[in-house]
Formats: C-alpha cells, sequence, structure tokens
C-alpha cells in the first residue's frame, strides 16, 4: 500500500488538526505548551514513516518550502490576532512602553550574548555571522506565549502580548537589516533603514483606512478570505521592497481594534460603526481558526526535519545551555529594573519557537556556517518551552492554593457564626410582641390616678 497518497494526506492532515485541538485542551490543564506535542508529533510522524518504509527521508530538504510559507502566514496571523486584542488607551500608555522597552532590551542584549558564545565555540563563525544565527535565538516566540499565557491576571497577560509581539516584529527587523550589511553599498545602511521604518508606517497608516472604508461598503458575505488575501499581497510587496512589512499587519489590526480612537470627532461620518462591528467580530474568529491551522501544522512539520542525534552532541548541549542561562539573567535584569520585584512567573515565560525557525530558514547562503549544528535550534527551543512549562504548573499551583486557603478561611468563618447563633436563645420576634410595650404602656397611663389635683393644691376658703 502506497503510505503517500491524496488519500492517506487527507486522512492524515485531519487526524493531526484534531490531535492539536486535543493537545490544546490538554495545555489549558496542565500548562504544557501544545506547540511542544506537535514537535513530538512530527518526530513520531518522521521516525514512524521511516520504520513502515524502510528508507531514510531528507525531511529537511523537501519540506523547508513548506515549511517556510507556512511560517509566514502563521506569523502573519499571529500578530494580527494579538493586534486585535490591544486596546489603546491613555491608562495603557505606560505599561505599552515599558513592554517594548524590554523586549528591545532583551532582543539586542540576548542577541549579543548570544553572538559571543556562538563566535567562541562554533568553528569558522564570524561575528557577522554569528550576530544572524544569534537573532533568531533572541526573540520570543508570540505562537507559543499568547495562547498559553490565558490564565494569567490581566496585567501580566497583556505585558505578554506586547512583549512578545514587540519582540517579534523588532526581531524580525533586525534580521533583515543585519542580513542587509552582508552588502552595504546596496542596503544603504543604517539611514536607508530607518527611511524605509518611516515609510512603512505611512503606507500602513494609509492601507488601514483604505481597506476598512472600502470593506464596510462591500456587500457580499464571502469578504473576509478576500480581506486577509489583500493583507498576505501587502506583505508580499513590503517584503519585496525591503519594508518592515510585519508593521502593516501590526497597525491595521491596531486600527480596526480601536476605530473609534483613529475616527475621531467629525472623522465618524465616515465610518459605519454596527458593519465595522461585524467586521472585527467576525476577523477575529477567522484570524483565530486560521493561526491555530498553520501553527498546528507549521509545528508538526518543523518535528519531521529534526535530527534528534544532533541533541546528544556535548558541544551542541554546552552552546546551548549557555544560551539559555544568558537570556534569563539578562531578562531577569531587565524586568527588575522596569518591573520591580514582582517578575514571576514572567521571569521564566521567554520560549522562542516559530520565528527563531522561520529567520532560522531565512540566513544568506552568503554568510551560512557549515559546523553549525540544527540540534542549538532545537535545544535551545525545547529548554526555554520546558522552563516555561515549569513556571507555569508552579504559577498554577501556587494560585489554586491561595484560592483553597481563602475558601477555608471562608468556610471557618461561617461556620463560627454558625456556632455562635446556634448557642443563642431562639427567639421569635412579632409584630404582636413589638405591640405589647405600648399596650402596657398605654394600659399604666389610663390606670394610673393623680395623686393631687388643682382642687387640693389650692386653699380652700373656711
Amino acid at each position: 500500500m502506497e503510505i503517500i497518497s491524496s488519500n492517506n494526506l487527507i486522512i492524515g492532515a485531519s487526524v493531526i488538526v484534531i490531535l492539536s485541538f486535543w493537545f490544546n485542551g490538554i495545555s489549558k490543564k496542565t500548562s504544557i505548551p501544545s506547540v511542544l506535542m506537535l514537535i513530538v508529533l512530527g518526530i513520531i510522524l518522521q521516525y514512524a514513516y521511516r520504520f513502515f518504509t524502510g528508507g531514510e527521508v531528507d525531511f529537511a530538504g523537501i519540506l523547508a518550502t513548506p515549511l517556510a510559507v507556512l511560517g509566514t502566514v502563521g506569523l502573519i496571523m499571529i500578530v494580527l490576532e494579538a493586534a486585535l486584542e490591544l486596546e489603546l488607551k491613555r491608562e495603557k500608555l505606560i505599561p505599552i512602553l515599558k513592554s517594548m522597552a524590554i523586549a528591545l532590551i532583551g532582543l539586542v542584549a540576548s542577541a549579543w550574548v548570544a553572538a559571543l558564545i556562538l563566535y567562541q565555540f562554533i568553528p569558522d563563525m564570524s561575528m557577522q555571522s554569528a550576530w544572524l544565527y544569534a537573532t533568531p535565538l533572541s526573540i520570543l516566540s508570540s505562537a507559543i506565549i499568547i495562547p498559553s499565557v490565558s490564565g494569567l491576571k490581566e496585567e501580566k497577560k497583556e505585558f505578554h502580548i506586547y512583549e512578545s509581539t514587540f519582540s517579534d516584529i523588532m526581531g524580525i527587523m533586525m534580521f533583515y537589516f543585519l542580513a542587509g550589511q552582508i552588502n552595504p553599498a546596496e542596503s544603504g545602511g543604517v539611514a536607508s533603514f530607518a527611511g524605509n521604518f518611516i515609510l512603512t508606517l505611512i503606507i500602513a497608516i494609509i492601507a488601514s483606512y483604505a481597506i476598512l472604508l472600502i470593506f464596510q461598503q462591500i456587500k457580499s458575505q464571502a469578504k473576509l478570505f478576500l480581506l486577509i488575501a489583500v493583507l498576505l499581497l501587502l506583505y508580499a510587496v513590503g517584503k519585496a521592497f525591503h519594508l518592515s512589512a510585519l508593521i502593516i499587519i501590526l497597525i491595521f489590526g491596531l486600527v480596526i481594534a480601536n476605530v473609534k480612537l483613529f475616527f475621531p470627532g467629525k472623522m465618524k461620518i465616515f465610518l459605519e460603526e454596527k458593519k465595522m462591528a461585524q467586521i472585527y467580530h467576525e476577523l477575529h474568529i477567522i484570524t483565530l481558526e486560521t493561526a491555530f491551522v498553520v501553527r498546528t501544522f507549521f509545528f508538526v512539520i518543523f518535528g519531521l526535519t529534526i535530527i534528534i542525534s544532533s541533541l546528544f552532541n556535548w558541544n551542541v548541549a554546552l552552546v546551548s545551555i549557555l544560551i539559555i542561562v544568558s537570556i534569563y539573567i539578562i531578562r531577569f535584569a531587565t524586568l527588575r529594573l522596569f518591573i520591580g520585584k514582582d517578575i514571576l512567573p514572567q521571569l521564566f515565560i521567554a520560549p522562542r519557537g516559530l520565528i527563531t525557525v522561520l529567520l532560522f530558514y531565512a540566513i544568506p547562503k552568503e554568510v551560512e556556517v557549515a559546523t553549525f549544528e540544527s540540534g542549538i535550534l532545537l535545544f535551545v527551543i525545547i529548554g526555554t518551552s520546558l522552563i516555561m512549562t515549569f513556571a507555569m504548573i508552579r504559577d498554577k499551583r501556587q494560585t489554586n492554593t491561595i484560592l483553597d486557603n481563602n475558601e477555608d478561611e471562608v468556610l471557618t468563618s461561617n461556620e463560627a457564626t454558625d456556632e455562635f447563633h446556634e448557642k443563642e436563645p431562639q427567639e421569635t420576634f412579632t409584630e404582636r410582641d413589638a405591640e405589647q410595650p405600648i399596650n402596657k404602656l398605654k394600659q399604666s397611663e389610663i390606670s394610673e390616678e393623680p395623686t393631687h389635683n388643682k382642687e387640693d393644691i389650692e386653699p380652700q376658703d373656711d
């Protein structure tokens, strides 16, 4: 029987989606990231295929292009999903700026230290190549973080959404800026990069207004995938012109999620609020569903491409552990500086994932280093994800313990109150009882006779 057939692919894809949905349920109960389960599923499928066919297959070479396409679409959907949940309010300005500063400092500092480690331990690694390999290892994975922090307090949850989204965007911009420096004459340097960034912002704002005004006039019911197609087109065209295309997606998501802020005063006449609310609601659902499906297949395919034997290399383990330790030392210092002492479990929520893999496959061939082991990538992804898992489980147990203690205190106080009431004499107070003192007072007033009258007091004539 042929293993790879159209019917078997349909069956396999359907089973993978069902398992991914089940993994999400397990993740909510155990705090184990569903991404890890999907990677393990991919590894199992890899070895199952080899067992049944008896041959070796270069999945990394065959699936590199599908992995890059899925990663790009998944990245767009994840950033759009995150942007749709962000409310821009005056009171949230400080948390947003703090999250941006923490993401930027963590990204640059982690990349710098990781580049030094790679430069020292990887043969034939130049400093330019080290920075390009280190940058993907320094970017937080919003694909793992956003679904995993839903159980945290609202303040901490928002912090992680902001931080991971900013880390994704700034990390990608930093990577392509470094990649552009391979040929400085063509890239134009820092001035050209800044110009591209400003141009991207202008295009993003104009495109966002244009898309909203046009799409609220479309009467067809089947328009949401048309909207997503337009966003994908804008991203691809922006990338072709070396713009920071992910900012276009972020700005569009922020505009549609905060239409009242972007259509103030007299501009409201251009806005049909009911239609915009409907578009926002439907887009939020379809983005969530698409991100789920794309993320599912991306990490399963990534699991198929993993070479497990590379994890058992001593040099791989040493380099990976040093990078992981540096990540959390830098994160501890940054969080203490900007947030204070309440940095748990935020300190340990710093997984690497989709962006790391996606940018790793985008490293230019001119600076590729043959001696770099891809196991470092896998080791860091799994290591940071497991650390986050243990931190989330510990936080969940502590929260449950506090809730249980509070419930016990409430029950104890209720029992004490009940016991106190049992000891009191049980008397029923009725309206008749309330009237009794009044009736008694009236009766006493009537029955009492004055001991003296006016005649007794006045002197009588003889």
